[in-house]
């Protein structure tokens, strides 16, 4: 009798599973059990973490240690602008009536050269924006979140000095309201 191997038998326990013996939903399923399971973390942009009792905020006028003439008002405003679109607090016009306080200032804004031309010179900048930020309870001084170097980027075109003096404006509006955005996100988001 001659030993050999019988193609049409399976291999006893431990034998892989080929892909056609799975039904065809199987994929669908285990793709949505992961991103049901998922690692935990996420955004909660409601400020779930926030005391419910705080609904009044009053945003303090912003401290410029930068050389940009009223940076601190742009960046005010576009803080200002984030939280009455998000519609979880009331903004109010005196500190104290309110129940939490925005406080910071805006610590640095640099610009550096971000691409050249052939003849050396710059056809794009780079801005950075860090600020120093502080969400905190009036009452208690409670700290609900605080971020000292929060930063912000900005890219703009260098061209003629006029134009070029546009696209900065633009960059430094721009710059100022997506720094704002983020760090609205961050603040209700507890990160």
């Amino acid at each position: 009798m001659r030993i050999g191997k019988n193609p049409k038998r399976q291999p006893r326990g431990g034998g892989a599973v080929s892909r056609r013996s799975l039904p065809a939903w199987f994929p669908g399923l285990m793709a949505a059990l992961l991103a049901m399971t998922g690692c935990g973390y996420h955004f909660s942009p409601g400020g779930e973490h926030i005391d419910p009792g705080i609904r009044k905020v009053f945003i303090e006028p912003f401290e410029n240690r930068t050389s940009q003439a009223n940076l601190e008002d742009t960046f005010r405003l576009a803080i200002t602008d984030q939280f009455i679109k998000g519609k979880r607090f009331a903004i109010v016009d005196d500190g104290g009536e309110a129940d939490a306080l925005i406080r910071g200032s805006i610590k640095a804004l640099s610009t550096t050269p971000l691409s050249y031309r052939t003849t050396n010179l710059a056809a794009e900048e780079r801005m950075t924006l860090t600020i120093e930020m502080t969400f905190e309870q009036r009452l208690g001084r409670k700290v609900i979140w605080q971020d000292d170097n929060f930063t912000g980027v900005q890219d703009y075109p260098v061209a003629s000095l006029a134009d070029t003096e546009v696209s900065r404006k633009n960059a430094l509006a721009k710059l100022a309201n997506d720094t704002a955005e983020r760090a609205y996100r961050m603040l209700m988001s507890g990160f």
